[in-house]
């Protein structure tokens, strides 16, 4: 019995650091920051010393130029869901610049591309 309770503990003893580094707010919308999403530190402005040493290292990284949602959590080796709810609590104080990425071109329409050159044929002949 006494095995098992702290097999529990175990495994709860893992979440509650990132619990505490998130300051338990959830994930914001997965429309916000998703891997792709470009981050950089808003100029002029520097760390405040409120920012917790996870943020401060999100901060470091970013001061120099853009990187990705990915690429912050990859160099802070921490998961992305955290690193996500970092960013957006950073934006929120005015620390960020985010740049979204650009949304995939859309496939044209083939009907229409060919009647726009059969109209220019028939108008300038070919």
């Amino acid at each position: 019995m006494r095995d098992d309770a702290d097999r529990g503990l175990e495994l709860a003893g893992d979440l509650v650091p990132l619990f505490v580094i998130t300051q338990g707010r959830a994930l914001p919308p997965p429309h916000e920051f998703s891997h792709t999403t470009l981050v950089t530190a808003q100029e002029g402005v520097h760390a405040a010393r409120s920012l917790g040493p996870e943020a401060r290292a999100v901060m470091d990284l970013v001061v120099d130029g853009f990187l990705s949602v990915a690429e912050v959590a990859g160099h802070t080796h921490l998961p992305l869901g955290v690193v996500r709810i970092l960013l957006a609590q950073m934006q929120e104080s005015g620390l960020l610049v985010v740049r979204n990425p650009v949304p995939s071109a859309v496939r044209p329409d083939r009907a229409l591309l060919s009647a726009v050159l059969d109209g220019l044929k028939t108008r300038f002949g070919a």
